[in-house]
Formats: structure tokens, C-alpha cells, sequence
């Protein structure tokens, strides 16, 4: 079935655009909001009115860089959750507007079903059963993937996303926000053994990471005591220290996810999967556990619509067509259907 798809990502703080012919990404384009960066965080208001000022010329710009017009078009599909709210409006409106006027189905898209079908994008390309390790400012999760769209959620965390850990630990150490990449950028100068914080052990497969946070933030009041300029002398060996702890904390449940279902194809996904430490230290695990690893192109780990595009052009070769009455669900868990809600 011959298909090209348009797809709107909204879902936080990108305002992404993609369109897919035949599964074939053809144009990708984001817009990432700078407004946010003097917060410390994402403000939900001002996201979803900067998607509303950057939707339309975003998608403009797909549709001239992929030279598709849109009655060439035989769906649109968007974000449904999860996400905030007020973002996911913005983007499932613009895509049920342009639907109806053209007189095409909609498709609405499992923000998390897609970070894991960013694989499917370009070779390599796993083989299923994989387990993919999805990491984010807004989860962390362990996810058995048995097909396109049959997902279970194995082990996920039971507080903070590891993403979120990073931003609010970049925050006590200066470093604005987003946290995770100038805790990387630093951490590549330092010695990850300096210093030590707790290892939070959680029953199972799943995950938290509120305790290293606390123990963050007291370890840094009590040297600070003593040492006014503690950070600013210890900077990288701080973030080397902190970041070494949070890999370990996602690779030894993922080890434990491996042995438990004896599948030796693992994946990861989503903004955090962008961290060079954590691609590193998995191809060393890899090599040592004969595991095969896959990791996408930086640009389709951040928050995209190329992902969603991928996911909505499965979804169309199955007919999981949405009703025009489909809600945003900032909620929406992985294993649940989108079909015909």
C-alpha cells in the first residue's frame, strides 16, 4: 500500500514536522523553543504558545524540503500522548484541521511506541523481540518490544525520569537547562570515581532516582560550607561523578532485563540516549555480553516528528485509523491502543 504521511510532534518543547513516503523519512524539520532556557524548566503556557506561532510555517518547511504538496498526502498523523497538555492541543488541532480539509485519515501517535520506532528509520535496524531502554526527561523505561506496535513495559521508575535527575542536578551545579548535555560536555574532564553517591536499588526491572537527587544537594551544602568555591574547582569531576552513578543505575537494569528474557538485541531511545557517556559504556557491554546495540542518529533521539511519522506509517499499513474524536491523552501509557479512539 502506497502511503506518504504527514506528522506533527508537540508533545513538550519541540514543534516538529516530518512527512514518510512508503517508510522512507522525506523532510524532518524542528523548531526547539529557547524561551524556556531562563526558567531553569519548561514552562507549559509559554510551550504551547510558541507552538502555536512555530506549527505552521515548521510544517511549511516539511513539505518544501520533502518537494511533497499536500494533496499528495494520504494521511495526517500527530502526537496523542504523552505530554503536556496544552502542546498536545495545539498539534493534534492543526493536524485534525488540515485532515478534515483534505478529506484524509487521522492518525494519532504513542509519543513513547515512536521513540522506539525511531529505529526503524534508518539500517541497522533491530530484530524483534529487542528490549529498548527509553530515556527522557519524562520517563524511564525498560520496553520489551515484540512487534511495530506490540509494546509491554517491563520496568520503568517509580519517581523522577532519569532525564528530569539530570536537569534538576544541572540546576544545583549552575549549568542552566536542558542539564544533560553540559553535565556530559563536562563529565568527558573528570574522574567519574571522585566522588561517591548512593546507588538507589529498586525491586525488579523498575527504577528511581529521587534519592541520588537528595544526595546531591546535601553533599553540595556541606562541602559548600567549607568551600565556597567547591563547585566551581570540582565542577567536572562532579558531573563525571553524578553522571557515572545515573548510567549505572539504567545499564544494571537493563543487564538484569537481558538475562530475564534472554534477548540479546537491546536499543535505546529518547533525549537521553544522546549522552556519549551512555552510548560508550553500552557498546562496551555489548562487545563483553555479546549483545547486538542499537542506537539512533542523534536527531531522531530528541523529541521529533520523524519518530512519529515512522510509527503512524505502520499504523496506516495496519488501518489503525483514529476517530476525528480522539482526545490529547497526557497519560497515555504505551500499551495502550490508539486504534479508532
Amino acid at each position: 500500500m502506497n502511503s506518504t504521511i504527514l506528522a506533527i510532534e508537540s508533545s513538550c518543547d519541540e514543534t516538529s514536522a516530518a512527512i514518510v513516503r512508503n517508510g522512507k523519512i522525506c523532510s524532518n524539520i524542528i523548531y526547539t523553543q529557547k524561551i524556556h532556557e531562563s526558567f531553569g524548566g519548561v514552562v507549559p503556557e509559554l510551550a504551547s504558545r510558541a507552538h502555536q506561532l512555530a506549527i505552521v510555517p515548521v510544517v511549511h518547511e516539511a513539505f518544501q524540503q520533502a518537494n511533497i504538496s499536500k494533496n499528495e498526502l494520504n494521511a495526517v498523523a500527530f502526537t496523542q500522548g504523552p505530554g503536556l497538555l496544552g502542546s498536545l492541543v495545539v498539534g493534534s488541532s492543526f493536524a485534525k484541521g488540515m485532515a478534515l480539509s483534505l478529506n484524509l485519515p487521522l492518525i494519532g501517535v504513542n509519543h513513547m511506541k515512536a521513540h522506539v520506532l525511531a529505529h526503524f528509520i534508518d539500517d541497522p535496524m533491530p530484530k524483534f523481540p529487542f528490549i529498548c531502554l527509553t530515556v527522557s526527561g519524562g520517563h524511564t523505561q525498560l520496553v520489551l518490544v515484540k512487534d511495530y506496535l506490540e509494546m509491554e513495559i517491563i520496568g520503568q521508575t517509580q519517581d523522577d525520569a532519569v532525564g528530569e535527575a539530570f536537569d534538576k542536578v544541572a540546576r544545583m551545579l549552575g549549568l542552566g537547562y536542558p542539564g544533560g548535555p553540559p553535565i556530559d560536555k563536562w563529565a568527558k574532564s573528570g574522574d567519574p570515581t571522585k566522588f561517591t553517591f548512593p546507588h538507589t536499588s529498586m525491586p525488579a526491572l523498575d527504577y528511581s532516582f529521587s534519592g541520588i537527587k537528595t544526595s546531591v544537594l546535601y553533599f553540595l551544602k556541606d562541602q559548600l560550607k567549607l568551600h565556597p568555591n567547591f563547585i566551581k574547582e570540582n565542577l567536572a569531576d562532579l558531573c563525571a561523578s553524578i553522571q557515572h552513578v545515573l548510567i549505572s543505575m539504567l545499564l544494571d537494569k537493563l543487564s538484569l532485563a537481558i538475562q530475564k528474557h534472554n534477548i540479546n538485541q537491546v536499543a535505546i531511545a529518547g533525549g537521553v540516549s544522546a549522552n556519549f557517556s551512555l552510548r560508550e559504556r553500552l557498546k562496551k557491554l555489548a562487545v563483553s555480553n555479546n549483545w547486538q546495540v542499537f542506537i539512533p542518529k542523534f536527531e531522531y533521539c530528541t523529541d521529533n516528528a520523524a519518530m512519529i511519522a515512522m510509527a503512524a506509517h505502520h499504523m496506516f499499513k495496519c488501518q489503525l485509523i483514529s476517530n476525528f474524536k480522539l482526545k490529547p491523552m497526557p497519560n497515555l501509557r504505551i500499551e495502550l491502543s490508539q486504534n479508532k479512539q
